[in-house]
């Protein structure tokens, strides 16, 4: 842990231009992240807070083709959508860049060619996933199949989301091409390597003997899975159509792989910004007296505590992380968030919903933050967070001394007579408070931070309760102004300590008592803790406005119900796609030529012993009677399905079943409640034995 940085350079994970930005990403990484750097630009640090879109991985090459459109126009649709809800929300990014950029493209090609021409890739030909219809080898999101660590039979190519194992594609069972359906074939390709394995040894001192006191167990325990299992050699390239060219010879159709280029946008965004300003970028990643800091969601840890330190290690100019500070999931209403099936709540949308309210969305995620566990967002701990914490306590106090302060004294600041020791403790302890809100934060503490926020509140409400003021002005008006004075000095404080949390309603409290930008230059967060004088007597504030709006039960209910169409609308598709599954792979004519389908009539029916879902029957095919196991137990009685004729395949081989010989196939379809039903020929005259064509 670096001791008094000289400066910092703060990264938030690139968003995927592949959709809009929903609570999950900001509790994750982007509320924490700002706050953080809002904090460090209080104390007067030298801080570059960077972020950008990450405009190459899989996930927009699908997007694109699953809306008929260029992967450009893909990016640029998200980029607006995305670019301006931060803006709107109030994140602070010093830059936000694009890995479509002409200085990304060459920032990572020379990253790429510096540890080329060093000899640190290990150059491979292997058998990768090929889709032959696509005629397109099968990288990450192109690939699905069943997970090897927890068997979840919807894992991706690079990952599982079910358990957050990082996959390479050929390590899928039964993988299937999401491009046509197909199963994919292995066909070989050249790549290049970065040989993990040779930084080992130097990752495991850096992060378990450097890091394990001050990186959080989540990160560490991960990191630790990573290297018991040993490290292995993994590709930086890809053959894919879109993405930053491969600047070698013999690299032609093959692009970086986006986990080797989108961390390098840190620094490409960080020249960008450079530029801008009139700086020089390389002290921010090279100067072993700045502080690197990566913010991220916990499936990105891999990447940034193991993959992104080993290209730094291996290209040689670079500093690396001091701390990963990754959070968990957070979950709404109970349920896992997903874009594609559109269980989120939309930073735009939210916008547009609950305008001027950005910071009762930043106080509900960061006091629910998922910092150690996985948390659940509902709307009704929103709306309680709103009414019961920010308008009750904190919008409460400053009403009620802007209120009095301009009924008793014109809004003008009251001299403070004699403190009294109440007065004195208060003060005092109104001092401590940025040292411990300080602790938290820079310990990445944030809904810790956010609490002593809210004592400070408390501590106004319950000074301004305990000493009346309403009551003390009928017989000691000497005694109201220092009370007001003391209660006017805590409303101060809390100005500047929730802006790192709470920035909107920090510049709705400089027009309320209004701060001049002299005054505001003076109060900094060093100030709060050697002064008692925060606000001079004479100072003449404005009129009191309402902090925190109520949130009605209509406003929650209107979410709720979208959220509800939500899930109907998930479960129609379910069902459809369990009532109509997708169409198979193609055969020719000759292949179902070659089946036998014969109508039969079932004789006899009884369950099969120590066996739920199937039933032995005895069927009379026309050509003979024989035995068939079928698993309709579950849907029909044996009583009940004895005289029916059905559709049998009476050519498919024998196959033993709990002891007994099945000899064919009962054809069943699903009805539109999907229900079991047999395909039967009922016309009368049809009899046992005539074929089906």
């Amino acid at each position: 842990m670096i001791q008094n940085p000289k400066r910092y350079t703060i990264t938030a994970a690139l968003p995927y231009t592949n959709g809009p930005i929903h609570i999950g990403h900001l509790a994750g990484v982007y509320v924490p992240s700002d706050i953080y750097a809002r904090y460090l630009r209080l104390q007067g640090k030298d801080v570059a807070f960077l972020c950008g879109s990450d405009e190459h991985g899989v996930a927009i090459s699908m997007k694109a083709k699953k809306e008929g459109i260029s992967p450009q126009q893909v990016i640029d649709k998200y980029d607006g959508i995305i670019r301006k809800s931060f803006v709107d929300f109030g994140i602070s990014f010093d830059n936000y860049s694009r890995t479509s950029s002409k200085i990304h493209h060459e920032t990572a090609s020379a990253f790429f060619r510096k540890l080329y021409d060093k000899g640190d890739f290990i150059e491979e030909v292997t058998e990768q996933l090929y889709d032959a219809k696509a005629n397109q080898f099968l990288a990450d999101r192109f690939v699905v199949g069943t997970c090897p660590k927890c068997g979840n039979e919807e894992a991706y190519g690079d990952q599982c989301e079910k358990c957050g194992t990082t996959l390479n594609a050929t390590d899928l069972i039964n993988p299937k091409s999401t491009i046509t359906g197909d199963i994919p074939v292995l066909k070989a390709t050249k790549h290049w390597f970065l040989p993990l394995d040779r930084y080992q040894d130097f990752l495991s001192a850096w992060i378990l003997l450097g890091h394990a006191k001050d990186w959080k167990t989540n990160v560490l325990g991960q990191v630790k899975s990573w290297l018991d299992d040993g490290l292995k050699p993994r590709a930086v390239t890809r053959d894919l159509d879109w993405g930053i060219d491969v600047p070698v010879e013999g690299a032609e159709g093959k692009k970086l792989y986006v986990w080797f280029d989108a961390p390098i946008g840190y620094i490409s965004a960080t020249k960008e910004w450079a530029a801008r300003e009139g700086k020089d970028w390389e002290p921010y990643w090279k100067n072993e007296d700045t502080k690197l800091v990566h913010f991220i969601g916990k499936d990105n840890i891999v990447f940034h505590c193991i993959i992104f330190p080993a290209m730094l290690k291996a290209e040689g100019s670079f500093i690396l992380p001091d701390n990963v500070p990754a959070n968990e999931f957070l979950n709404l209403e109970g349920n896992k968030l997903s874009t594609s099936k559109n269980w989120a709540v939309w930073l735009h949308e939210y916008l547009e919903d609950f305008p001027e309210k950005q910071d009762v969305l930043r106080y509900a995620l960061t006091a629910n933050a998922p910092e150690t566990k996985d948390n659940d967002f509902t709307w009704k701990d929103f709306q309680s967070r709103n009414n019961n914490e920010l308008a009750a306590v904190f919008g409460n106090f400053i009403n009620r001394i802007v209120v009095l302060t301009n009924k008793y004294y014109d809004g003008i600041v009251p001299a403070p007579n004699t403190f009294s020791e109440v007065d004195a403790a208060t003060l005092t302890e109104l001092k401590a408070y940025p040292a411990v809100i300080s602790s938290s934060i820079e310990r990445y503490r944030f809904r810790e931070a956010l609490g002593e926020l809210m004592n400070v509140a408390r501590l106004g409400n319950k000074y301004l309760a305990d000493e009346a003021p309403w009551q003390m002005i009928k017989t000691d008006e000497a005694r109201v102004q220092t009370q007001m004075y003391v209660a006017l000095q805590i409303a101060t404080a809390l100005r500047v300590l929730c802006e790192p949390f709470l920035p909107f309603t920090a510049y709705k409290l400089d027009r309320i008592f209004n701060f001049s930008a002299d005054i505001q230059e003076k109060l900094t967060w060093k100030t709060l803790a050697n002064s008692s004088d925060l606000l001079e007597a004479g100072h003449k504030i404005g009129q009191a406005e309402i902090l925190f709006e109520q949130i009605e039960d209509e406003a929650i209910q209107k979410q709720m119900d979208k959220l509800a169409t939500t899930k109907i609308e998930n479960l129609d598709a379910t069902l459809n796609k369990i009532l109509i599954p997708e169409q198979k792979a193609t055969i020719q004519y000759e292949d179902f030529a070659k089946m036998d389908l014969r109508v039969g009539t079932i004789l006899e029916a009884q369950k099969m012993p120590k066996a739920n879902k199937l039933l032995i029957l005895k069927v009379d095919t026309g050509i003979d009677i024989r035995t068939i196991v079928s698993g309709i137990a579950e849907s029909f009685s044996p009583e009940s399905i004895i005289g029916k004729k059905v559709t049998v395949l009476v050519n498919l081989a024998p196959r033993n079943l709990r002891g007994v010989e099945s000899q064919g196939m009962i054809l069943m379809a699903n009805d539109a409640q999907g229900k079991l039903v047999f395909v039967n020929p009922d016309a009368d005259g049809v009899a046992n034995g005539e074929g089906i064509n």
